[in-house]
């Protein structure tokens, strides 16, 4: 029997009555029901033991809500999950720019991803950032925002004859020395992303496997592209071999990305099926299923 949380009226409260989103996942959908109800233990009729009801209760780390380790529900939620959105902003314009990246169909100018990179990967999950700070995720309000803001940056250097960053550095097409000298300085910002994102990898460990391949990928997207930049050619131009495996590591990202975010949207009411989601053996949710210990989110 599945016991569920909310208002005194289930029909006002669908946040509550049929989010079994994360909770399906806590057990790769186990017969899609949500599973809230503590156990029944008696500890020796210790009235002053400690069982993880309500409030105390800690979730295992789940992608779709874009949340690395243990986690608090969210008790009476008002907002809906941002991650998803975030995620999916993210995805799309990183998959663009790595079809670019890696020259498909050779095409190699990466002017056509200055739209996606303001309006939808830099706007969009920006705001999915800020909506993370609402509902208390600090992990995902960083990252999201964090990336968001790195698009509109890329986007503000991309833009032809707009703000000139370029210019600033290559007088002409002739300028052999600028054009060194402005790949230099792009690969110091894809640099500074690379140790951002190694950050954010460390926090990712005692997590889910896609959503810690989702930052390894892309944190090797950006290492590579920041070599490419370095180990330019004589013309200045960039490493071809390099710029190309940080698009491949960019595509891998991307799709790691829709998924995470597939996980967050997908549950018993819009979807046949559950993402299966797996856990590291050293994480918490793997560790309590080898113990033979149920948790809150476990059948009962």
């Amino acid at each position: 029997m599945a016991t569920t949380t909310g208002t005194a009226d289930p029909s006002l409260n669908k946040e509550y009555t049929q989010d079994t989103t994360s909770q399906d996942h806590a057990n790769n959908g186990l017969n899609g029901v949500n599973n809230t109800a503590p156990r029944g233990y008696d500890y020796g009729g210790n009235p002053l033991a400690h069982t993880n009801t309500g409030e105390s209760a800690r979730y295992p780390a789940f992608g779709g809500e874009f949340q690395p380790g243990l986690y608090k529900p969210t008790t009476h939620r008002k907002f809906a999950n941002p991650a998803p959105l975030g995620l999916s902003a993210f995805a799309l314009t990183t998959f663009v720019l790595s079809l670019i990246n890696i020259g498909v169909r050779g095409v190699t100018a990466p002017n056509m991803v200055v739209a996606a990179a303001f309006g939808y990967g830099g706007l969009v999950q920006l705001l999915a950032g800020m909506w993370e700070m609402a509902v208390g995720n600090t992990f995902g309000a960083t990252a999201l925002s964090s990336y968001g803001g790195f698009w509109i940056s890329l986007a503000i250097v991309l833009t032809p004859g707009g703000f000139d960053i370029e210019a600033a550095y290559v007088t002409s097409a002739t300028d052999v020395t600028g054009t060194i000298a402005f790949n230099n300085a792009f690969g110091y910002f894809l640099i500074g992303w690379f140790i951002f994102t190694t950050i954010l990898l460390v926090c990712t460990l005692r997590s889910t496997v896609a959503f810690f391949f989702l930052f390894l990928f892309l944190d090797l997207a950006f290492l590579f592209l920041a070599i490419a930049r370095f180990q330019q050619s004589d013309a200045g131009a960039p490493n071809v071999p390099c710029n190309k495996a940080g698009g491949y590591f960019g595509l891998f990202a991307a799709f790691m990305a829709w998924y995470n975010a597939l996980a967050g949207l997908a549950d018993d009411s819009n979807s046949f099926f559950v993402i299966p989601v797996a856990h590291f053996p050293w994480s918490d949710k793997a560790r309590q299923s080898r113990s033979g210990n149920k948790t809150e989110r476990e059948t009962v």
